[in-house]
């Protein structure tokens, strides 16, 4: 934003008001933490740890948006809310490599898991992470320059940083969805991940991951639509929603029980895994 005029409210100017919203989202975010943190010790996997940390940036990250809302001279501080932006852009990496790394797992459990050069590719995490990294980095770079860019072409560029990490995302979720898919293929066909209780999670597991990809694609297809909309993007009514509450469904999914195979579980002679 170029020469912000003094007392200017970055928060108020992204659209953030609601400290209620914040502070019943920040409550419900301390309460999952707690759970999947006990869950990482007692059924070690790095998907629940994965998902625990997604969690406290998201709880931090709305502790501040609360402050930002409330607090007139939190708002004003740039600095504050740059820590907001980073925290939010980089808790999205979290809950997309979980799902992303609980349906690997879950493949591995095939006892013919499927192969070709798009399965080679869907399968490489250090690329999926390589993809994610970008996106987060990318969106980051980008809100910093349009908050601090004293001229319009650095202003630009930022704007422009940020549609391509919205469209790096957008692809991510779509290739977690279609993985979901290839999931569905394989334990429909030869059977699959079925956890020792009979718990909902290991019946219903795969429609399961299905609503939590789609949820993810819901959430980035928001952005997308809204590219070229910044009020759109950062109007509560519609962010609340379809941004934020499509995250916590997603998250609070992976807290069915015998969703998510513990690390000891899983075939480590798959190349799957």
């Amino acid at each position: 934003m170029a020469s912000a005029p003094a007392g200017y409210n970055y928060a108020k100017g992204s659209g953030i008001e609601s400290f209620p919203a914040a502070v019943v989202f920040a409550v419900i975010y301390a309460f999952l933490l707690v759970f999947f943190l006990f869950r990482s010790f007692t059924r070690p996997t790095f998907v629940f740890f994965i998902v625990a940390f997604f969690c406290l940036l998201r709880f931090t990250g709305f502790i501040i948006r609360a402050l930002l809302a409330k607090v007139p001279a939190d708002g004003e501080n740039v600095n504050l809310f740059i820590a907001y932006e980073v925290i939010y852009n980089t808790g999205f990496f979290g809950i997309m490599y979980s799902t992303y790394t609980l349906i690997l797992d879950r493949v591995a459990f095939a006892k013919n898991p499927p192969r070709g050069p798009i399965y080679f590719i869907l399968k490489r995490r250090f690329l999926f992470r390589l993809a994610l990294s970008a996106a987060v980095s990318t969106g980051i770079t980008g809100s910093i320059q349009m908050l601090l860019g004293t001229q319009q072409s650095t202003i630009s560029t930022g704007e422009t940083l940020r549609k391509v990490a919205i469209y790096i995302f957008l692809v991510c979720t779509i290739l977690v969805f279609l993985q979901a898919f290839i999931l569905a293929r394989v334990e429909f066909s030869e059977g699959g991940y079925r956890s020792a209780t009979r718990s909902a999670g290991g019946k219903y597991g795969i429609y399961l991951l299905i609503i939590i990809a789609l949820l993810l694609v819901a959430r980035e297809a928001f952005f997308a639509a809204t590219i070229s909309n910044p009020t759109a993007q950062d109007n509560e009514h519609l962010w609340y929603p379809l941004a934020a509450l499509t995250e916590l469904l997603a998250v609070g999914i992976f807290a069915v029980p015998g969703l998510v195979p513990a690390r000891s579980e899983i075939p480590q002679d798959s190349e799957w895994a």
